[in-house]
């Protein structure tokens, strides 16, 4: 498919009704390009759309629905932005949870692996075809330094054994990078660049799930930085003329940084794309 450079450029931005994901649409739209804003919730993804509007004068918005813990509406959202645009220049990873209790997803998968990795790591091969029509273009996904630490057994990684809410995040977030990884070498010589980075601890609602949760996370925010700063790497990232030098990268605070050595492990990378595709299925 051949994209013309009159066309505008189009953006997606998961998770943008609230915190970094809705400033990173704002800073993308005064940057002119065309925005697809995704979001669980009609309501607060319109009010979201109208927030940006109203900052940025002809911003061209767009609203999409989807509740990442079902596989079949990530499928819906893809299919959807394909037959909405016949270019995509920048997609951006970044609606994430992190829940204070062993949940499964729609699809019966652990939800915090389900919502961080999985569902991402499906939409992107969705639209996968598209951005290589598009390029040069990019994939961005918000990790975490809460990767740190992590391992990841691919046998149990669905299951409750040694659940909690600590390890079951940062263990998203290590496929986070892992993903990326991997992605980035499959798309060599393709023009697309995929890299991840780590936001830095912001104050959003993200912690807002009740109990002590809760509660250390409201200690917490005084000592955190606003969603706007939040995401100042990821438009960095979308931005910067020439991305190369980050392919592939963990980056934090507009450097790329060494990872954790668990995300250094080619193998697992491999293995879990093979296990992903396979959960995901066809």
């Amino acid at each position: 498919m051949a994209v013309s450079d009159a066309t505008p450029r189009v953006a997606v931005v998961t998770g943008a009704s609230s915190g970094i994901g809705l400033y990173t649409a704002l800073g993308l739209a005064r940057g002119g390009m065309r925005v697809i804003m995704t979001g669980r919730n009609h309501e607060r993804t319109e009010t979201a759309r109208s927030f940006v509007a109203a900052r940025v004068e002809g911003a061209q918005l767009e609203t999409a629905l989807a509740d990442f813990g079902s596989l079949a509406a990530v499928r819906r959202l893809a299919d959807e932005i394909l037959g909405r645009h016949d270019r995509l220049d920048v997609l951006v990873n970044n609606a994430g949870l992190i829940s204070p209790h062993y949940r499964l997803s729609e699809d019966g998968f652990e939800l915090t692996f389900a919502v961080n990795h999985l569902a991402p790591f499906l939409l992107t091969n969705l639209l996968l075809d598209r951005l290589k029509a598009s390029a040069p273009a990019r994939v961005i996904t918000v990790a975490s330094r809460a990767h740190r630490g992590s391992r990841i057994d691919l046998a149990t990684i669905t299951g409750s054994r040694g659940w909690s809410m600590g390890k079951s995040y940062g263990r998203s977030k290590l496929c986070n990078i892992l993903f990326t990884r991997e992605l980035a070498r499959r798309l060599e010589g393709t023009g697309v660049t995929a890299t991840c980075l780590h936001p830095g601890g912001v104050a959003t609602g993200f912690g807002q799930r009740g109990g002590l949760v809760e509660l250390g996370w409201r200690l917490a925010k005084p000592f955190m930085i606003s969603a706007e700063k939040g995401a100042e790497t990821t438009l960095f990232l979308a931005t910067i003329a020439d991305a190369t030098p980050f392919n592939g990268g963990y980056v934090v605070g507009k450097v790329r940084e060494r990872p954790d050595p668990a995300a250094l492990d080619d193998r697992l990378a491999r293995r879990l794309w093979d296990e992903s595709g396979r959960l995901v299925g066809p």
